[in-house]
């Protein structure tokens, strides 16, 4: 059976996937080309991230597709219940890349309550001309213990998410429409582990209470968090986005920035993927990342041995 990786895969899944038999393609194949590349080579599953769209003409184009996999945890690029409908399997990696987006989470909280986002870029311009204005310029930051984060979106990133904050010494408060309470376990290097139950609120309490706000939610038919959930906000507040581009309304999130509202913001998704808007990458006020969330080696290791598990389940 021949399986195209089109947007990639770990070593690790490719060598499993090769013990099975499975013959593993990893060549990238524009999406214009991906039913005749398909049909030409009698493809029998094909696996995608975020960049490769799998829509209903293309299932329907290409009668070979046995299993469509998704290596991470979204499946909105995915006609997901079409797919079903005409018997093909289809399948993610939701616990695997779990850890590593709330670790970009703290990244860039970190980051940002120390201001390093701002001083990477002032530094080599003028760190031997100005280095006394900079460290006053960059004197004031703040920590994080102690302080309340919310979380919108408590599930497997959410709840790492938590993990992390409750080893920091931060205060949570999640919300979720699903979840309404989550034992959140803290394991330490030797062994040893506490678990925190945490209960859910409501999200404008969430909005009023916390210093800095984690959205962890599949895309939105509108915004989460518009003008009007911002002004709900404690001054001050910072947000981090490593969901996805649509559930903060940008526009507004720049003139939060622009009036003091929010302090902080993070991004690693945007609307408009791959050209964000130009006035968000020119933001000193803001700490950016391309879409990387999942992207560490061992997310993709753990989201590739995941995914030949399930295949050779599946398929053999």
């Amino acid at each position: 059976m021949k399986i195209l990786a089109n947007d990639g895969i770990s070593q690790s899944g490719i060598e499993d996937l090769k013990k099975e038999g499975f013959e593993v393609i990893t060549t990238k194949v524009a999406q214009t080309q991906l039913e005749k590349f398909i049909n030409e080579h009698q493809i029998d599953a094909i696996l995608v991230r975020s960049a490769t769209q799998i829509r209903q003409e293309l299932i329907d184009a290409c009668p070979s597709i046995k299993l469509i996999g998704r290596g991470g945890v979204g499946m909105d690029n995915i006609d997901v219940d079409y797919a079903k409908s005409q018997g093909v399997h289809v399948i993610n990696t939701p616990n695997a890349s779990s850890s590593s987006v709330a670790e970009l989470v703290f990244a860039h909280l970190f980051g940002m309550v120390r201001f390093l986002h701002q001083s990477n870029r002032e530094m080599p311009l003028e760190g031997d001309s100005r280095f006394k204005h900079l460290k006053k310029a960059y004197a004031e930051g703040i920590e994080l213990r102690g302080k309340k984060i919310g979380i919108i979106g408590f599930g497997r990133i959410g709840q790492e998410v938590a993990k992390i904050a409750l080893g920091l010494g931060m205060e949570v408060i999640a919300n979720d429409h699903y979840t309404e309470s989550a034992p959140i376990r803290i394991e330490f290097f030797n062994g040893q582990h506490i678990t925190i139950p945490i209960h859910t609120s409501d999200l404008d309490t969430l909005l009023k209470k916390s210093d800095f706000i984690s959205l962890h939610v599949p895309v939105q038919k509108n915004y989460l968090i518009g003008e009007k959930e911002i002004q709900k906000m404690k001054n001050g507040v910072g947000i981090v986005n490593a969901a996805r581009g649509g559930v903060i309304d940008e526009i507004a999130l720049i003139k939060a920035i622009e009036t003091g509202k929010v302090k902080f913001a993070g991004l690693d998704v945007f609307e408009k993927e791959p050209t964000p808007e130009i006035q968000l990458l020119m933001n000193p006020e803001l700490s950016l990342s391309p879409h990387i969330g999942a992207a560490t080696k061992e997310a993709q290791d753990r989201i590739g041995t995941e995914l030949a598990k399930q295949i050779t389940t599946l398929l053999k």
